[in-house]
């Protein structure tokens, strides 16, 4: 079996010996931990500990710590402003300042990966569609300075970032994790605004995330993250993220999920171009999925195993725990939060299942 283009989740806050004899044999790229994985600090770091021993190799260990109402250690630790808090603070020096925390807080814990930031342009402000909150603006450019420095500071500090969700997740106008959006944008609309945020960042984005979108202007029938007309085509043959890891958001999602109920979307999401695909909560399909993707032609793989490599050879190894420096941490977090004014939106709450995983 090859696990190797797998990246999972699993259930509590303490690894089963099912799942450690699981991923001990399928090897796993790595791992991604949502709250229901966090109690507390010295826990998470103990766990994260335990993943890095199942592996002869530093595998990814990945979370979503965006800010505001995405982020995963709001149980242990204080909350760092969204993006649009922060973009709308106007000041660079403190979105920096931001990455920076974002970055130390996650080694302590273990991690050496983040999903963000988010380069979603802001098109629907008001709507239903997962990112209220989650944006740093609808302008291009103002996108580029604030997610730009986020970025650059959290790679600073030896945290891997993943701009997401290609090509543009912020066109949508419903929410991924219930049911599968469609954009009616033009491949010369996205590259005059969406575009621009990616290739603009591109040397400093160490990996890209697909949107569950379906851009029928550029695949009729199947959505980004799993187009080859998205993924090989546009982003890497077009813009030339040809070197960049590229993985799917998470396959359980009900854009996918009810789609692609027999594991066809590994597959799918390997064929399309994608290195990784992401498995976060129906772990019970992750054994039939290595099983399928041992069985694509070699020829399929190739060049991903190459990326795959190249990226697991740049993994940092985490800080050493100490409880002194993450109380000084958290406190640092605290004086940041009070500086930049909290934006209410309460209609954003609740809503969308990606602020409870």
């Amino acid at each position: 079996m090859n696990g190797h283009h797998l990246l999972l989740g699993f259930a509590g806050p303490e690894l089963s010996s099912e799942e450690a004899k699981l991923f001990k044999k399928l090897q796993p790229a790595g791992y991604i931990l949502f709250t229901r994985n966090i109690v507390s600090a010295a826990q998470t770091r103990a766990l994260t500990d335990s993943l890095r021993a199942l592996h002869y190799y530093e595998p990814i260990i990945a979370i979503d710590q965006e800010g505001g109402r995405v982020t995963r250690t709001k149980d242990i630790a204080p909350a760092l402003p969204s993006a649009n808090e922060l973009a709308a603070h106007h000041n660079m020096g403190t979105s920096a300042n931001a990455g920076v925390l974002t970055a130390d807080l996650l080694r302590l814990l273990g991690f050496n990966l983040n999903f963000g930031p988010v380069l979603d342009l802001d098109h629907h402000p008001d709507k239903q569609n997962a990112l209220r909150g989650r944006c740093w603006g609808r302008d291009p450019q103002r996108v580029i300075d604030h997610a730009g420095i986020w970025n650059r500071w959290m790679r600073k500090r030896s945290i891997l970032t993943c701009g997401k969700h290609f090509p543009a997740c912020g066109r949508a106008l419903s929410d991924p994790h219930h049911d599968l959006p469609v954009s009616k944008a033009t491949k010369n609309e996205l590259l005059a605004e969406d575009v621009i945020p990616y290739t603009a960042l591109m040397p400093e984005l160490d990996s890209i995330m697909l949107a569950h979108v379906l851009y029928p202007a550029l695949d009729p029938e199947l959505p980004a993250s799993l187009s080859p007309r998205v993924v090989r085509e546009f982003l890497r043959g077009q813009l030339g993220f040809d070197k960049h890891l590229v993985l799917t958001d998470d396959l359980d999602m009900g854009a996918i999920a009810d789609r692609f109920p027999d594991n066809t979307d590994v597959t799918a999401a390997l064929e399309a171009g994608n290195d990784l695909a992401m498995i976060c909560h129906k772990i019970e399909r992750v054994e039939d999925a290595a099983q399928r993707i041992s069985k694509l032609p070699p020829h399929v793989l190739q060049d991903s195993e190459k990326r795959l490599e190249k990226f697991l050879k740049r993994i940092p190894g985490p800080l050493l725990w100490s409880q002194e420096k993450w109380d000084k941490t958290c406190a640092e977090i605290d004086v940041l939060r009070q500086e930049v004014p909290i934006l209410e939106d309460s209609a954003a709450i609740a809503t969308s299942p990606v602020a409870d995983y």
